[in-house]
């Protein structure tokens, strides 16, 4: 898998965290919640730099 390769080690193990240890619903959705703040963030500071 060439995409997972080229990832940063951080990201891989945030991936691998979510594959083996996320046990609950609820866990994953806090996680995918905090994810997608940061995410929107980082694209809005990108648009307001361009």
């Amino acid at each position: 898998m060439k995409i997972f390769d080229s990832l940063p080690k951080s990201i891989k193990k945030t991936l691998r965290y979510i594959n083996q240890d996320v046990d609950s619903l609820y866990k994953l959705e806090e996680l995918q919640a905090t994810l997608n703040h940061y995410i929107e963030k980082r694209k809005r500071q990108l648009k307001k730099g361009s």
